[in-house]
């Protein structure tokens, strides 16, 4: 710990022994600095909200969404074009499948939203609607792919893979209770996560 305040220290010291003529962004960047090395330096720094960010995963997405919806371009606002995406590896294959969800008023009404789920190499395993967020995903296993439990209306729906695809519209599918979501992993949890906005 001593180590650790001795270090912070010197890098302070530093930083104020530096040229006082600096433009006002490198201002605020030496103060931004300034703070992670005090907080690091105490052990309050805290990075559990710092969302993973992979580029690759995102600019895949965008490229997808820009072919699935095409038809849809023309009418979207700049406000309608972004997302949010979760990673979850749904089939046990060592690769992540991207849930993809939307939460505005072009893709969302009062019945929930609409989304996507896609393959890691991007192609789509299927389109949802009226789903609510989170998605839970259990640990009951259909044609090796995780069953889900998405809310619909106010209910919860149990969605089982057929024929390489999952029901695209929740709320005509199989009511279970609530209990079973709790043991469940949550997707696309955009209010709880706090998951990061990106445009397309």
């Amino acid at each position: 710990m001593k180590n650790k305040f001795l270090t912070a220290l010197g890098v302070l010291t530093m930083l104020s022994c530096q040229n006082k003529e600096k433009t006002e962004k490198e201002n605020v960047v030496e103060a931004v600095a300034t703070d992670t090395i005090t907080k690091t330096a105490a052990g309050t720094a805290d990075v559990s909200d710092a969302a993973p960010k992979d580029d690759k995963v995102v600019e895949l997405i965008r490229k997808q969404l820009l072919v699935l919806l095409k038809a849809d371009l023309p009418a979207l606002t700049k406000d309608d074009r972004f997302f949010y995406y979760s990673a979850f590896d749904l089939n046990n294959d060592k690769k992540d499948e991207y849930f993809v969800g939307f939460s505005n008023a072009y893709f969302c009404g009062s019945d929930g939203c609409s989304g996507f789920i896609l393959n890691n190499d991007g192609s789509l395993i299927n389109k949802f609607s009226v789903t609510d967020f989170p998605i839970y995903v259990t640990t009951s296993v259909t044609e090796k792919f995780y069953d889900l439990i998405a809310v619909s209306g106010g209910k919860f729906h149990l969605l089982k893979l057929k024929n390489r695809k999952y029901p695209s519209n929740p709320s005509v599918q199989e009511v279970v209770k609530e209990e079973a979501s709790r043991e469940s992993a949550k997707v696309l949890d955009i209010d709880g996560k706090k998951l990061e906005k990106y445009s397309f």
